[in-house]
């Protein structure tokens, strides 16, 4: 297939915001994608790989401009300059391709297959030589570009896609072009997605018709699924309300998310991102081996720090370096321990349980987990109706230094990737959300040098686009040691800057961060329509992805519910 083809269906897509077009002019191009052109989904997300394939592209601005300058015979100088005029390397290289001084004879007519090719080559590459060798295999691409598909080619190789198309909606548009009239469509391509991770291996069968096909889709072990999440609520009384009587209630962890996969002696851990970390926590293996009952399994659970003196539970923050790290892993270990608390099984012995009811599973951890504490446990937990014996468990994870409670209903299924209401979090008044970092700007006097202050923003999935909610600059270190610090974030950002104009930069949207704030007021600044008084970091995000972060529907909702402070009207 020809990449100008998918080029100029990239800017059909981004020429509208309306997501309901957006989904007609995919659909239309859906029902005429040979099979074996399958893999070109990913192209649409901006990968080149499923969802579970750890290898990215992973090429930096810096990089894309030297592979820029070489195909087009245009100075770097000039390059980077057009690139602060224009603030989008896709469309700099757009522009330069239009008047490139150079033809290669080596130029052809670009071809999918071609791009695949050549991008997936690029993880693989280490060793000397390496940025010589990644320049080369995006040169050959560029030489060979049209305008319209050296934008897009460059704007994929630094994942900025900028077309709104996310995984919802490919499956509106597979079940538009060829489930129509099937009033499950959507849902049954959504679960299908959920259970593989793999547009493509779903739009097989979705090509042929088979709807009923899709629910053969099985979870695989050591092929990574994707989290269920919980929605907020106020109070237990709330809690009971939206998930019925009697309902489990466990304590809600102050850590990060791992999905466990045993299979045998052999065990892989996945984050709440489908990153695999098995190698960070050895003694996590060592655990499941020991501990847990079963030739095969898939567990979701949360790992929590401690203190190895005190045995008192620490928050996220003081263990979350242990997820990035792949140095030094012994040492980590025991500086910063970790217990692991099973709270749902999504397989068991060859079979999935996703749509067993959590009162089934929740009594199948227990007889196949041999608790140890400060090495593995099943979630703490108690099933009534009773709101004060509720409000006693929830008061008492709180002095546990907890997070606060879940509230689960008996009778759900598990339902991955999806932010569920039969599963509700509990926590004290603090408000906080999760952000991911957008833009930024450079600092002054002893900040010089570092961004120190950061544009943060929320997802408004309806748009598949992220709106900025505020700025943060306060809860960052000076000194590394002392936390995370302004030097060690920026360090992080620089790779993903997409646009620099002055001090302001604009970021590829990657990095997640916790954030508290006093209230939300309505906002014309903010693309959100709204801003976060008074918002400070709490923590880096590793464990999560851009797609985890709050929501504009959420925002909303806390906005009318928030308890208004006179003082600030």
């Amino acid at each position: 297939m020809r990449y100008l083809k998918l080029a100029e269906l990239y800017d059909a897509v981004s020429s509208t915001t309306k997501r309901l077009e957006k989904i007609k002019i995919l659909s239309d191009f859906l029902k005429h994608l040979d099979a074996s052109d399958r893999e070109v989904l990913y192209l649409l997300l901006g990968n080149i790989y499923p969802d579970y394939d750890e290898r990215k592209i992973g090429i930096s601005s810096q990089l894309a401009i030297k592979a820029i300058s070489k195909a087009t015979g245009t100075e770097k100088e000039k390059v980077v300059k057009e690139w602060k005029s224009v603030g989008d390397l896709g469309k700099v290289a757009e522009k330069l391709t239009k008047s490139k001084k150079q033809h290669t004879l080596e130029s052809h007519v670009l071809t999918t297959e071609k791009v695949l090719e050549n991008l997936r080559k690029l993880p693989a590459l280490e060793g000397k030589g390496t940025i010589d060798k990644k320049i080369s295999l995006i040169t050959e691409l560029l030489t060979s570009a049209s305008p319209i598909e050296a934008l897009y080619l460059v704007r994929t190789l630094i994942g900025d896609l900028r077309i709104g198309i996310q995984v919802s909606t490919i499956r509106e548009s597979m079940a538009n072009a060829f489930f129509k009239d099937e009033k499950e469509g959507a849902k049954k391509v959504q679960e299908a997605i959920d259970k593989s991770n793999d547009v493509a291996s779903v739009f097989d069968i979705v090509k042929r018709g088979k709807m009923n096909e899709l629910g053969k889709v099985k979870i695989e072990i050591g092929k990574p699924i994707k989290a269920m999440l919980a929605q907020k609520a106020k109070n237990v009384k709330e809690g009971f309300d939206a998930v019925g009587r009697p309902c489990a209630i466990e304590y809600k962890y102050d850590g990060f998310r791992l999905i466990i996969h045993k299979k045998g002696n052999q065990i892989i851990l996945f984050t709440r991102r489908l990153e695999n970390v098995t190698k960070q926590f050895p003694e996590v293996a060592d655990f499941i081996r020991k501990y847990v009952k079963a030739d095969s399994a898939i567990l979701d659970s949360e790992a929590v720090g401690f203190d190895k003196k005190t045995k008192e539970y620490k928050p996220f923050q003081s263990i979350s370096q242990r997820i990035r790290r792949k140095y030094d892993i012994e040492k980590l270990r025991e500086e910063l321990p970790v217990e692991i608390n099973v709270f749902d099984i999504l397989y068991y012995n060859g079979k999935s349980l996703l749509n067993e009811p959590f009162k089934k599973r929740t009594e199948l951890i227990r007889k196949i987990i041999e608790p140890h504490p400060y090495k593995i446990i099943h979630s703490k937990q108690i099933i009534t109706d009773d709101e004060k014996k509720a409000e006693e468990f929830y008061k008492k994870a709180l002095k546990d230094n907890q997070e606060g409670v879940m509230m689960k209903n008996l009778e759900a299924e598990y339902n991955p990737g999806s932010r569920v209401g039969h599963m509700l979090k509990i926590k004290p008044e603090e408000r906080d959300f999760d952000l991911v970092i957008t833009g930024g700007e450079y600092g002054t006097g002893k900040r010089s040098g570092w961004i120190s202050s950061f544009i943060i923003s929320c997802l408004d999935k309806n748009k598949n686009k992220f709106l900025e909610i505020g700025k943060v600059g306060t809860g960052f270190k000076e000194k590394t040691e002392e936390g995370v610090s302004f030097d060690e974030l920026t360090k992080k950002i620089k790779p993903l800057i997409i646009e620099e104009k002055g001090k302001n930069v604009k970021i590829k949207p990657k990095i997640v961060i916790s954030v508290t704030y006093q209230e939300i007021q309505k906002s014309p600044t903010y693309s959100s329509g709204f801003a976060l008084r008074f918002p400070r970091f709490t923590a880096l995000r590793p464990d999560r992805s851009p797609s985890d972060v709050a929501t504009l529907k959420e925002i909303e909702k806390d906005f009318e519910n928030q308890k208004r402070n006179w003082k600030y009207g």
